[in-house]
C-alpha cells in the first residue's frame, strides 16, 4: 500500500485522484507483478506528496498492462493540490509498498524512511539504477568499490 507515483521525463511525481478507482488500482497492481484485491485509495490517504503532480483524470478499464495504456490527462496537465494524491494498496491484508519501473515508471510511494532503497531506470523492476533516500529526497550510488555483496544487499532492501 502507498502512495502511487510515476516517473517521467526525469522525475518522479504524484497521481491526482480525480476518477481514481479500483480500475486503476488493478492497472498499477498488475503493472507491478502483484496479485491481491486492488483497492484504490483517495485524498492523500498515504501522506501528501512533493514535487510534479504528473497526472489526473486517469481512467483505465482494468485490462491495460501498465497506466500508460489508460486514457488519462497529459503528462503534467493537472488541477490538483497534493492533498488529492492517489494511492493503491495491492494486498488483500495488509499491502505492499511498491514502486513500477518502465520508461514512464509508475509507484506507490510509502512514508519514507531514511535509507530506504530503490531501483530506478531499468527495463523491469527488478533491475536499475540504485537509490537512496536521504534527508527528503533521493540520491544515487557511486559504484566506487560496488561488489556483488552491495548488490545483494540491496537486493535484500527491495
Amino acid at each position: 500500500q502507498g502512495r502511487v507515483e510515476v516517473y517521467h521525463d526525469g522525475k518522479w511525481g504524484t497521481i491526482c485522484d480525480d476518477q481514481w478507482d479500483d480500475r486503476d488500482a488493478e492497472v498499477v497492481c498488475r503493472q507491478l507483478g502483484l496479485s491481491g484485491t486492488p483497492k484504490a485509495l483517495s485524498w492523500a490517504h498515504y501522506g501528501q506528496g512533493s514535487g510534479p503532480i504528473l497526472l489526473d483524470e486517469v481512467q483505465c478499464s482494468g485490462n491495460e498492462l501498465s497506466l500508460d495504456q489508460c486514457k488519462k490527462s497529459d503528462w503534467g496537465q493537472q488541477n490538483c493540490d497534493h492533498i488529492e494524491d492517489a494511492g493503491v494498496s495491492c494486498d488483500p491484508f495488509t499491502g505492499t509498498d511498491v514502486h513500477l519501473c518502465q520508461s514512464d515508471a509508475v509507484s506507490l510511494t510509502p512514508t519514507l524512511l531514511e535509507g530506504t532503497v530503490r531501483l530506478a531506470g531499468g527495463h523491469s523492476p527488478s533491475e536499475g539504477r540504485v537509490e537512496v533516500y536521504y534527508n527528503g529526497d533521493w540520491g544515487t550510488v557511486c559504484d566506487d568499490g560496488w561488489t556483488d555483496l552491495g548488490a545483494q544487499v540491496v537486493c535484500r532492501q527491495l
